[in-house]
């Protein structure tokens, strides 16, 4: 059986848990786990005055966190193997600089999501918060590789300077998509907002709901329509992982953008044309 962390005694101060890493706990016991110290503002308290742990990682290399969790940062960082699941909600940082993986997040969750992602995949099934695989402030690339997925509405600035991996948006997206993307693929299947691909060098931004095409920046150019074969494949790809893809996307038509013409102008956003 996995092991599973339940919160018992929620906390309005943000805790902090990345010394809970499955590469290790599935070396401890239950015991061994609860006395963990973890990070509650300026303190550190054991793992034990807010959740409860039982079983072992040991055999299957999976974990739980139970309960609702948006107070809870930095579940599964750096993640490199097995299975994290959280039953509820998650809070901030939610897999950041995780290597391989998985992570499935039944409810929402906050910002930075997958922050500077190399491998791996990110599975939320409500919401996220801003800056979802982007990269951290100072930083100089975000995502790297991997997935993440999220079923619902996601924030400001997906994909800020990611390199490599994909990161598909079953509702809204918000302002700024792509700023500075580097390359790598951004599938966004709602309501749009403003600005996408402010900075982009390369990578591709895909809308697949034409009436909710955002209005394009000035150093973007209409280049073509067309039937891209790359999208069918990368959709069936995200049926495979349990997303929620419409079947009309898989033969749609696109019109084509190339830009950002201020910066190397490879990159592309496609807009799906309508019936």
């Amino acid at each position: 059986m996995p092991l599973v962390c339940e919160l018992t005694q929620p906390s309005s101060i943000p805790l902090e848990v990345d010394t809970i890493r499955l590469e290790a706990v599935r070396e401890q016991s239950a015991d061994q786990v609860q006395a963990t110290l973890i990070q509650r503002g300026n303190e550190q308290l054991p793992l034990a005055d807010f959740f409860d742990v039982s079983g072992s990682a040991a055999d299957d290399n999976e974990m739980i966190w139970r309960g609702d969790c948006s107070k809870v940062k930095l579940i599964g960082t750096h993640l490199t193997s097995g299975r994290i699941r959280v039953e509820g909600n998650a809070g901030m940082h939610l897999g950041a600089e995780m290597t391989g993986g998985e992570i499935d997040v039944s409810g929402d969750a906050d910002d930075w999501v997958g922050a500077e992602l190399h491998g791996g995949r990110i599975h939320v099934r409500g919401n996220a918060g801003h800056l979802v695989g982007a990269v951290y402030r100072g930083g100089r690339r975000g995502m790297t590789g991997g997935e993440i997925l999220i079923d619902g509405d996601a924030g400001n600035e997906i994909g800020h300077t990611m390199r490599r991996g994909m990161i598909a948006i079953g509702g809204r997206s918000g302002d700024a998509p792509g700023f500075n993307m580097i390359a790598g693929s951004l599938l966004l299947f709602g309501d749009a907002g403003i600005r996408p691909g402010a900075g982009m060098r390369r990578g591709t931004i895909v809308y697949t709901k034409p009436a909710a095409a955002p209005d394009m920046l000035p150093t973007f150019k209409f280049a073509c329509e067309y039937q891209p074969v790359f999208l069918r494949f990368m959709f069936l790809q995200l049926k495979a992982f349990g997303f929620p893809v419409p079947d009309d996307c898989l033969d749609a038509i696109y019109h084509r953008h190339c830009g950002d013409f201020l910066e190397e102008g490879k990159g592309e956003i496609l807009l799906r044309a309508a019936v």
